[in-house]
């Protein structure tokens, strides 16, 4: 007689484990796959060209058409300095040049002065000679007494030391008047002093040297402010990048022109683009104040931090940065590096050169803007990434969608982002 036993089902917790197990593995691969395409971090930092305004000049502050946080354009008036002290020096400046012009004229006067006074030396001296002469002929004859003849030659010596001086005298003239272009030194020594009191006066008008947002602004009227000495801040608008600092583990890739998309914790809905710009010839902890000292006995290995420069391709007006705001930043490791940015002037370039690099805080858009596309930034080191790959494959431009540039030689590009895995 056969006994009937029941199959037992696999249970909950089987099932659990099972599904579990599969998604450990899926999300495994995952991050193994997208380890290699990307460097991500989070500490990343908005970062703008800032200008400490300061004043040339030093007086009492009369006028502040400006306020905090208040936007200003290049040439815009930010603050203004009492006039009047500086008014009173270019006219006192502009007096001593009159009388330097007018020492000028006395001195031409002398000169003319002294050469009539050789003219009139060497006269005397030409008659002192010929009486000279003829007392000799009248003393050969016995007309007349040696002692004649040795009065005639000493008033032609008398004479001729009168020339002698007279020219001096205008030789001294002539030096007083010595002229560098048609002017004198004491007239032109008189016309710097013009200047530097005119450019004086005009300090007193400080003005925007470029478009940006005023802020960290404390400045009223009646305060005395002294020249170098910062008064507030002024943010450069369309100046901004970001600051990521990289594990030094996660910089096996990444390399300038790199394709990279920055999420700003301020728009956390609204992604940037842009590059990766330059790396840092250090760490950040190397340049600190007190940076680390290594040779100790209680060393712990950490994880030193790079800073990399991104610049952002895409700044849009309705969503401003702010200097000091915190980002994410993805750099894709796998996209081939996007070229500089052509300047606009690069149709005078001498052919066969390279461009040169726009300084780190200008934009330079690209001609594919109008389509959609982000612009360009040059390196701030100053060296062009190639865009070539190692395999020597040119890179195609970007779609107007926004989408990473590939290369014709799909090999080099993994090749490099299969020495990232792990």
């Amino acid at each position: 007689m056969s006994t009937w036993l029941p199959t037992r089902r696999p249970g909950l917790r089987t099932t659990v484990a099972i599904v579990v197990a599969l998604v450990c593995a899926i999300g495994g691969v995952w991050y193994w796959i997208a380890s290699g395409r990307s460097a991500s971090t989070e500490n990343a930092y908005v970062n703008a060209r800032v200008v400490q305004v300061s004043s040339l000049v030093m007086g009492q502050v009369v006028e502040v058409p400006v306020r905090e946080n208040s936007v200003v354009r290049a040439g815009d008036v930010l603050f203004v300095v009492d006039r009047r002290p500086f008014e009173n020096a270019l006219a006192e400046a502009q007096g001593r040049l009159r009388l330097a012009e007018q020492g000028t004229r006395a001195d031409t006067s002398e000169v003319a002065a002294a050469a009539a006074d050789v003219q009139q030396q060497q006269a005397s001296l030409a008659n002192a000679e010929a009486n000279l002469r003829r007392t000799q002929q009248l003393v050969a004859q016995g007309f007349m007494s040696r002692q004649a003849q040795d009065d005639a030659v000493a008033r032609v010596n008398v004479a001729r030391a009168a020339v002698a001086a007279a020219d001096a005298r205008l030789a001294k003239a002539r030096a007083a008047v010595a002229t560098t272009g048609e002017v004198t030194p004491a007239v032109r020594i008189a016309q710097a002093e013009v200047e530097k009191a005119r450019l004086d006066l005009e300090h007193t008008v400080v003005r925007a040297s470029e478009p940006g947002v005023v802020t960290h602004f404390d400045l009223v009227a009646g305060t005395v402010v002294t020249p170098g000495t910062p008064l507030f801040a002024l943010v450069v608008a369309q100046s901004f990048w970001v600051d990521a600092n990289f594990k030094e583990t996660e910089l096996g890739g990444v390399r300038p022109g790199l394709p990279a998309t920055i999420a700003v914790d301020l728009y956390p809905k609204h992604p940037f683009h842009g590059r990766v710009e330059s790396l840092a010839g250090g760490t950040g902890a190397a340049f600190s104040l007190l940076p680390p000292q290594n040779a100790t006995g209680n060393w712990v290995k950490v994880a030193q931090r790079v800073p990399v420069r991104i610049t952002v391709d895409d700044p849009d007006p309705a969503f401003p940065l702010r200097v000091g705001a915190t980002a994410t930043v993805t750099v894709d490791l796998r996209a081939t590096p996007l070229p500089p940015a052509v300047p606009t002037n690069a149709a005078a370039a001498t052919p066969g050169t390279a461009p040169a690099a726009a300084p780190a805080s200008a934009t330079t858009p690209s001609a594919a803007t109008a389509a959609g596309t982000a612009p360009s930034t040059a390196s701030a080191a100053g060296t062009a990434p190639s865009t070539a790959s190692a395999a020597g494959t040119a890179p195609s431009t970007a779609s107007a969608a926004g989408t990473a540039p590939s290369t014709a030689s799909a090999p080099s590009a993994a090749a490099a982002s299969g020495a990232r895995r792990p």
